[in-house]
Formats: C-alpha cells, structure tokens, sequence
C-alpha cells in the first residue's frame, strides 16, 4: 500500500515547517531553558489554522484528516517536541474528542475559541494513582440536581496549568466499573477547580504539565459529554487516535535529527577527510533514515486504520510505541555524531533526547501499548 500525501497535506506540512522554522525555532530554546509557555505563539498556530485541522469547517476549522493534523504536528516537533506536544494535547485529545462526542450545542460553544487559539484545551484523566490502569480512577462526580459535583486530582496533565477547556473523567458509579465513567467539560473558571502545582520536568520543557485539585468543582449536566458511564468508549477512542497522531512527535524528531548528522558529516573534518567518509559513521546515518522511513509508514498506517476503526487499538500502539523508541535512539545517535558537540547545549540535540523520552511513558506506556497489541491479536479470550 502506498500512502502519498494529499495535496492539501502537503501544503499544510510546508506551511507548518514555515512557521515553525520563523515563528517557533527562536523561542525553543527560551521554552526549554526557562519552562516557558508561549501563549500568543499559540494564537499565531491558530489564526493559521493549526489547531484545528481536523475540526470541521463549520466550527473553524479546516475539516482535513487526520494525517494532516500529523504532518503538521510533524513539522512543528522538528523545531519543538514540547510545542508539539502541547498542540496535540489541546487540538487532539480536546478539540477533536468535543467535535466527536459532544453534542451541536457543547461543539459550537466550545470548539471554536479552540480553534482560535484563544482558550487552551487539555485532557484530565491520570490521577496518582491511576495511569495506565485509567480505569481504576477515583474522581467523584455526584449530581445534585441541574449540577455535578467532581472532586478528586488529576496528575500529569499536559497544558493542565494554562488550560482554559478540559476534558474530566470521573466516576459517577463506583461499582459500575469501565461502566461507571462519564466524561465532563469543565471550565477553568468552575468553582471549585484550581491548580495545585506545575510539574518540573526532564524533557518536554515549555510544555505545562501539573496537577489539578476538583474540590465538589461544580458543573453544569449540561456539560456531561455523552451519556453516563460512555466515558471509557469516549476514552479509549481518544486514546487510540492520541497514539496515532502523536506518533508525528517522535517521526519529527527522527526527522530533524537525521537532517543536523547529514549536515554534520559533510562538514566536519577529521583525520584529512569529512567525517562522512567513515564506515561507522554511515552506518549510524543509514540505521536513522531507516529507523525514520519505518516509523513514517507505521504513523500512515495508524492513522488511516484509526479514521476507519476508533476502537481497535493495534496499529496506533505499534505506531507509537516504534517510533517513541526509535526516536530515544536516533536522537542518541545524532549526538554521538557530533561528539562533544552534540552533547552541548549550543545544539539542540540534547533536547532532542530528553523530549524523545516521554514518548516512551506518555499516552499509555511502551510496555502496556505492547499488552494491547498482544491481546488484540490474541483474541478477546485474552483481553484482560
């Protein structure tokens, strides 16, 4: 199968690598040094359309699928693994899931300023002692009349700091197991809702990460997205096209990697010769593009398999849990090219590397994505 890219595709791709090289590359290195978040850049990504590709036209956004959402994601990881991960988090796992899940009224509230760049999206579903088990979690939502009430903590919640629209997962039936989640829209501004601390991470440095407090945080029925306890089929859903689209992080840093090593070994000189004479060093730049244009199919693959089947869960988890460990080691290997200087901050190799990591832990991690490949091909037999 041959999987070539659109012509509108290819043209958000180059407008996405545009932008990123102008308006994005000059601040990764202030995003990574001082944990900043810039939030008129992503108003910029908005008024571009980067926000909401795959959102549909009547909301604002470009209706384009969702391997456009990935190259665009792609284009932007090159320059920023962490912007990245911060416009996936908000246009994907909010945005998106909204315009699938939600009703017209909730979509046409609360989409567009997503769109816009204007109000900031995230996903609220880790708690501390839930994480991959996600079904295990203990946020409470109680109805009381016309409201409900959550109270309990989300960890780990990428743009959970600067979030102006989340998507909460909490328990309206204890007992009702995978049966007893609802999915809620909560505002920043709801009472009861506030932000405990923002995590200070290894990689993935401009991208907010914290914890959030739901304290009998008060919310509309109307909010509720779907029906009670639908809240594990919006989840899992969501989650094998997160898996998808975000496999676009680490093929962009795959993909800025090997393009800094080419560059590299046609100009450094060692030993009388360009570097990129040296067998071994071949053989590291052959083993990057090959890692790069594998992975590259696996996130087509993933992407096409999720826009026909939502639910199952094989081709996104390969995608991913491939190309988070190829990038680990591309970017590894990209600095062992450059030697010394790969290994200083001057180069954003480094960076690279420690932002690659978190693809390894992040939306489920290499080890239970594997569990769920496993099981699929098994049969449902083994499905727990």
């Amino acid at each position: 199968m041959e999987f070539e890219l659109s012509g509108v595709e290819r043209d958000l791709a180059e407008a996405a690598h545009r932008f990123a090289r102008k308006e994005i590359a000059p601040l990764a290195d202030r995003m990574d040094r001082e944990d900043f978040f810039p939030r008129d850049l992503f108003r910029k990504l908005g008024e571009q359309g980067f926000l909401g590709v795959t959102v549909p036209e009547a909301l604002g956004g470009l209706g384009e699928s969702y391997v456009a959402q990935a190259v665009v994601l792609q284009e932007i990881a090159r320059v920023s693994p962490a912007l990245a991960l911060s416009v996936g988090a908000h246009s994907n796992l909010c945005a998106d899931s909204l315009c699938r899940n939600g009703s017209a009224e909730q979509s046409a509230r609360f989409v567009p300023p997503l769109v816009r760049g204007e109000a900031i999206g995230a996903l609220a579903l880790t708690e501390p002692d839930a994480g991959s088990d996600a079904v295990s979690i203990r946020t409470r939502a109680v109805r009381h009349g016309s409201q409900y009430r959550i109270t309990g903590t989300k960890q780990f919640i990428t743009n959970g700091p600067v979030a102006d629209t989340l998507l909460v997962y909490a328990k309206t039936d204890p007992s009702g197991g995978s049966h007893g989640i609802s999915a809620f829209i909560v505002p920043r501004t709801a009472p009861g809702f506030s932000v405990s601390r923002s995590l200070d991470k290894m990689g993935m440095r401009g991208s907010p990460t914290g914890e959030l407090v739901f304290q009998a945080c008060e919310v509309p029925a109307e909010n509720r997205l779907g029906e009670e306890g639908e809240g594990v089929r919006i989840m899992m859903s969501g989650l094998n096209v997160e898996r998808a689209v975000l496999s676009a992080i680490p093929v962009g840093i795959m993909a800025e990697c090997l393009e800094l090593s080419l560059r590299y070994a046609r100009e450094r000189e060692q030993f009388g010769k360009k570097i990129g004479h040296f067998q071994l060093i071949q053989a590291k730049l052959a083993e990057m593009y090959a890692d790069l244009e594998s992975c590259r199919l696996l996130m087509y693959r993933a992407l096409t398999s999720v826009a026909a089947d939502k639910k199952s869960h094989r081709a996104a988890a390969t995608a991913l849990t491939r190309a988070s460990e190829a990038s680990t080691r591309v970017a590894l290997d990209a600095i062992q090219v450059h030697g010394g200087y790969g290994y200083m901050r001057d180069l954003p190799l480094e960076r690279l590397a420690r932002d690659a990591k978190l693809l390894e832990i992040g939306a489920g991690t290499s080890e239970i994505r594997r569990l769920l490949v496993a099981r699929e091909l098994l049969g449902p037999e083994f499905a727990s």
